[in-house]
């Protein structure tokens, strides 16, 4: 059914919320105060035109964009979008009555994400990869992308002929892609079985193209040279499929927010510690003992620290720390700082045991301001003062937001 809205306000999606007598309806891609003809669904509807355009639209910059599922919000205009998103922040953190001053939002730039998952199906007419389109599994097969580093895009073709080589299934898989130092790192999960000849021609491809390493599911395929990243001046050679912050520069960003926050501290423990992204950085200045539950990503930290230099003491432990969250009184009688970099979920039961430490020093990171809120909460609630609070834009153009937290507890008087 057609019917025209007035979008009054935007939704923490970035989609326009129009409030009418059947409720609030959500319309993608419609900005405030802008008068737009839809056609409604039970929730949400679909942009038909828009009659009264806002001031603040303008032409994004990507052919895909209002197809691709990939950004939300490349028609706003920078400054509207930087408050837009940072303004998130702040709401979830009053939600929590968490009242402290949010930095401004630390931008990144286009053309910066070091990684992408990308989907690929094979079809009648050959080999599809793209992104999905919004709520959908249909696959924008994409010709542009202002997200990704050039670096990827470039080697598109190339991804496109490994993703038909590798496809044993009509299905969709999925093609993660990171950029490494050493070349392209590709790992696919749910492509099919690969065997015999098959298999060799695959590897025969891999070696002609330049491409660091595939792995399928976990298994390294092929790997003509050991893909490396740079944490500072440590190379550190991640497994297959590895987590990695996004972009590199949004890395170092926090790294630096992080190391000056615990930079008094003589011995600091990094969970959720992953590949090392805090925990080699932090090894300049300080001892570490980093926590993680995933083995492989450990091992390479591991390897990192040993085969680097000028860093003191790294220890490593291998833990699950939502069955098993570090005690604070493991806290108390080792550490004098602490960072923990947790999954969406965040760190609850872990939040409840830094709260009873006496750590002096915390950093919490975190890709989801929603459980950051609650996770800071239980903090404060255990003593500790919120002293500042920095919104990082690393996935430009969505609504997803990286936050970096830090607080200090008032050591006790005797």
């Amino acid at each position: 059914m057609s019917s025209i809205l007035t979008i009054s306000r935007l939704g923490a999606q970035g989609d326009g919320i129009a409030e009418t007598p059947r409720g609030q309806v959500f319309v993608p891609f419609a900005l405030p105060g802008e008068r737009v003809n839809v056609s409604l669904g039970e929730k949400k509807a679909d942009l038909v035109a828009v009659l009264d355009p806002s001031p603040l639209r303008v032409a994004p910059p990507c052919r895909h964009f209002g197809d691709c599922g990939g950004c939300a919000m490349q028609h706003l205009e920078e400054a509207a979008y930087r408050e837009w998103k940072r303004e998130k922040l702040v709401e979830v953190l009053a939600s929590k009555g968490i009242d402290v001053a949010v930095d401004e939002m630390v931008s990144c730039a286009p053309y910066s994400r070091r990684r992408a998952a990308f989907t690929a199906r094979t079809t009648e007419k050959g080999i599809l990869l793209g992104f999905n389109a919004a709520l959908s599994h249909r696959i924008v097969d994409l010709e542009e992308c202002h997200v990704v580093l050039p670096s990827i895009m470039e080697r598109l073709q190339t991804l496109r002929e490994l993703a038909a080589l590798i496809a044993r299934t009509p299905k969709p898989f999925r093609l993660g892609v990171t950029q490494t130092a050493s070349g392209l790192d590709v790992a696919a999960e749910d492509s099919g079985k690969l065997e015999g000849r098959a298999r060799q021609v695959v590897v025969d491809f891999v070696m002609r193209s330049g491409i660091a390493r595939l792995s399928i599911d976990g298994e390294i395929v092929v790997e003509p040279k050991k893909p490396v990243v740079m944490v500072d001046d440590v190379a550190v050679q991640p497994p297959p499929g590895a987590f990695l912050q996004a972009v590199e520069g949004a890395e170092k960003a926090m790294a630096d927010l992080v190391g000056g926050h615990l930079r008094k501290a003589k011995r600091v423990a990094d969970l959720f510690a992953g590949v090392g992204t805090f925990a080699l950085r932090l090894a300049r200045e300080s001892e570490v003992h980093a926590v993680e539950g995933d083995a492989a990503a450990l091992a390479s930290l591991d390897r990192a620290y040993r085969f680097g230099a000028g860093m003191k003491k790294v220890t490593v432990e291998k833990r699950d720390l939502f069955v098993r969250p570090l005690t604070f009184k493991e806290m108390d009688l080792t550490y004098d700082g602490l960072v923990f970099d947790p999954p969406r979920a965040g760190a609850e039961d872990q939040s409840k045991q830094i709260a009873r430490s006496q750590l002096r020093y915390v950093a919490a990171v975190s890709c989801n301001p929603v459980t950051l809120a609650r996770d800071l909460r239980i903090l404060i609630d255990g003593g500790y003062q919120l002293k500042r609070v920095v919104p990082l834009d690393q996935f430009i153009w969505s609504p997803h937001l990286e936050a970096v937290a830090l607080l200090e507890k008032p050591k006790k008087r005797r």
